[in-house]
């Protein structure tokens, strides 16, 4: 187990890879869930005075992937869901970008947008730019587009048993995109397929090719995913929740293949999860979704020690802790918001105590609190008042 430690003595702690270990999480302050989420958050997170600032070095590499005002909609008999409202962030070269959110926050269709892989219709990408390669991809034809999905962007689905296809060998699937994306021939793509199956740790990796889907282990089967994303060695890995339908054990194992290979090979990664635990010990940046909108945007260890955003507080506030047993989970208090109209104020706002009357009337905007850590809340947590 790793911890990460606040100036409170709180912790944070989560999987020892190489152990294999579960994500678990311990604080060292109680945390009433009645009282104001500013004051919840000093005591999970502690003060912030003299913590030092996290590391900004991910804002120095290269830019590979830039969304601009992303807004997806989709058209249901009961109206438009406002799915995605306005998500603007950057992805570095080499980065893991985490992205946290309650189900229904607009993680997954947000991803899912850039590489327009939601089913349209009911889809529809109203407004907004995704620049990849000096490329919008949102403007791509779909000959274009098909050149970029697996190639130069990964993606790693929830469920790999929907994903693959039950009725073609993993060899099949794995050397596909390999001959659609690059020059090698299917001999070598056999090959170059039995050395990315050895790569995410397969076991008898040339026999493997031979399997069909149901025939591997949850675990494996992710694994082949992770192998068929990573076999064009593509700039960036989207990885939507990788790891939900895995035992701990399976899951940390994935998470730390994932880690290795982006070390070594140096791909940016996009990881969608519910999992704060995992993210603390797993990404160098954290974006904080709610209501189809980005809330919070900051370095991970200025998010777990400063979290400036109510529904930032109420998510780290809600984790379990190995100091107390018996006591019941914080759980932040109303119901997630409907996304068939278009949102007039803070989304969060009907569950937050800090709402105000500007709130209810108008839609906040990220703001830099701190280097590199925006957020979008006019309640100013560090102060306790309404942000100038």
């Amino acid at each position: 187990m790793r911890m990460l430690e606040t100036p409170s003595g709180s912790a944070f702690g989560w999987p020892d890879h190489s152990a294999g270990t579960p994500a678990l999480v311990s604080t060292g302050s109680n945390v009433n869930p009645h009282e104001p989420l500013s004051r919840a958050a000093t005591a999970v997170c502690g003060p912030s005075d003299g913590y030092p600032a996290a590391s900004m070095s991910a804002s120095d590499r290269e830019t590979v992937l830039e969304v601009n005002g992303l807004k997806t909609h989709f058209h249901t008999q009961d109206g438009t869901v406002h799915a995605v409202n306005g998500v603007s962030f950057k992805l570095h070269a080499g980065e893991l970008l985490g992205v946290v959110g309650e189900s229904g926050s607009g993680k997954s269709v947000t991803m899912m947008s850039l590489l327009k892989l939601i089913p349209m219709p009911p889809g529809d990408i109203v407004d907004g730019q995704a620049n990849f390669r000096n490329n919008d991809l949102l403007q791509l034809e779909p000959n274009e587009l098909r050149k970029v999905r697996g190639g130069q962007i990964g993606f790693i689905f929830q469920d790999p048993m929907t994903s693959l296809n039950p009725v073609l060998t993993i060899g099949r699937q794995i050397t596909e995109p390999l001959i659609l994306h690059t020059d090698v021939d299917k001999k070598g793509a056999k090959v170059r397929a039995a050395e990315l199956l050895d790569m995410v740790g397969i076991p008898d990796a040339a026999a493997r090719l031979k399997a069909y889907p149901h025939e591997l282990s949850g675990g494996m089967r992710q694994r082949v995913m992770i192998a068929i994303a990573l076999a064009c060695s593509p700039e960036v890995i989207i990885a939507d929740e990788p790891t939900t339908a895995l035992d701990v054990t399976i899951q940390a194992q994935i998470i730390a293949i994932v880690k290795d290979l982006r070390e070594r090979l140096g791909t940016a990664v996009v990881w969608i999860t519910h999992d704060l635990g995992v993210i603390a010990g797993l990404a160098d940046r954290v974006l904080v979704m709610y209501g189809g909108r980005i809330v919070e945007e900051a370095p991970v260890r200025d998010l777990y020690a400063r979290p400036m955003h109510p529904y930032t507080v109420g998510l780290l506030a809600s984790l379990p802790r190995l100091d107390q047993k018996g006591q019941e989970l914080v759980s932040i208090p109303g119901q997630p918001p409907s996304l068939y109209a278009e949102p007039t104020g803070c989304s969060f706002a009907p569950r937050c105590a800090h709402a105000f009357d500007r709130c209810t009337s108008e839609v906040p905007e990220l703001v830099e609190v701190h280097p590199g850590h925006r957020t979008a809340c006019f309640w100013d947590l560090e102060n306790e008042r309404p942000r100038a």
